[in-house]
């Protein structure tokens, strides 16, 4: 029968629709893979050699010139389309004694993840995922000291489905002089936890996840990979520190690097696992002021485009999944993200990174 299942650090409630649920090998099926992009496009303003296309840059890594390839690695421009801008006033006014607003100030920016059209995440090595995490800490560490940034959230949307208007490679970077709601929810009911029983409740979490196990899809030194009790959609994935660290910012140069391991080889499995599904990945950090009160955890939460929400979850706040987390962190732990050919062999036990 269908299962209501509630996330012990958001109190947010799934429904675990049992009769419609799928094999996870399910969601790959019919699933047409993508034709393949070019390597350059003269149209993209996010290739080498169009870069007069975007704003001046904000901050590049430059490339070893002994390549002989394109000038930079990464490139992070403001956003031409930007949603907020870094200009304007902070004053909050009221419209007709009722309605409440703010000039649109902030900062938007675009990181391009490589000179590459046709290399998403998933298919960078180690090395190039590491100098993006450590591009993203870089930015992350500047736009909190910027007068008036109360949240940054760092993202990105890959594939139609999932919002993305550009095919080449890229996250953004939104730095907001208020605090969401949904962000302010997540937060307060942390603090609700550390009130009550003084523990962390993302680390209890994890703790419980860890002993259950059926949940884990890889863990290592530093990182563990889940799929979660209350995932909201298919193959929801997220991945946590296991250190009780509140900020993205905070990371070790040591950490940067053994997250990109981690990250490219859980979007390794989904891209071949999946067929390259579209999906939103979201950076969740501490608010800006509130990075070293060990009540929250950062972590990265990866949401497969493989269903539509429609009106019961836009209505009621109550998300629908049709596919067990402890089924889906399954077929993820025992696909071998190297080869598009599934795993034969089943996993002894969860191995260390």
């Amino acid at each position: 029968m269908p299962q209501l299942r509630q996330d012990p650090a958001t109190h947010e409630w799934t429904i675990v629709a049992a009769e419609r649920a799928k094999r996870p090998d399910q969601f790959r099926v019919g699933r047409e893979k993508r034709p393949a992009p070019p390597s350059y496009s003269p149209t993209c303003p996010f290739c080498p050699g169009n870069e007069k296309m975007t704003p001046p840059e904000i901050y590049s890594l430059p490339a070893d010139k002994a390549s002989g390839g394109p000038p930079w690695k990464i490139r992070v421009i403001p956003n031409k389309f930007a949603a907020l801008v870094p200009e304007g006033s902070l004053e909050r006014r009221v419209e007709a004694d009722f309605f409440r607003n703010m000039d649109g100030f902030g900062y938007h920016e675009v990181i391009v993840q490589t000179p590459h059209h046709d290399k998403p995440l998933a298919l960078l090595s180690r090395e190039e995922v590491t100098d993006l995490i450590l591009t993203c800490r870089r930015r992350y560490l500047e736009l909190r000291k910027m007068p008036g940034i109360e949240a940054i959230i760092i993202f990105e949307n890959h594939g139609p489905s999932a919002g993305t208007s550009l095919e080449h490679p890229h996250s953004q970077i939104v730095a907001i002089p208020v605090v969401p709601n949904r962000m302010r929810d997540r937060y307060e009911s942390a603090i609700q936890y550390y009130d009550d029983l003084h523990h962390c409740v993302y680390c209890d979490m994890l703790e419980k996840e860890t002993q259950i196990g059926t949940r884990i899809v890889e863990w290592g030194q530093g990182f563990v990979v889940l799929n979660p009790y209350a995932s909201t959609a298919p193959f929801e994935t997220w991945i946590l520190p296991t250190r009780c660290e509140p900020s993205f910012g905070n990371i070790t140069d040591e950490e940067c690097s053994e997250l990109a391991a981690v990250l490219r080889k859980t979007l390794r499995k989904l891209y071949f696992g999946l067929n390259n599904p579209d999906y939103n990945l979201v950076l969740n950090t501490a608010l800006v002021g509130e990075e070293n009160k060990h009540y929250y955890v950062w972590h990265i939460q990866i949401i497969p485009r493989l269903t539509t929400r429609a009106g019961f979850e836009i209505g009621s706040g109550v998300y629908i999944t049709t596919a067990l987390p402890e089924e889906t962190a399954k077929f993820l732990r025992e696909f071998n993200e190297e080869s598009p050919v599934e795993s034969t062999q089943p996993a002894a036990g969860h191995q260390p990174l």
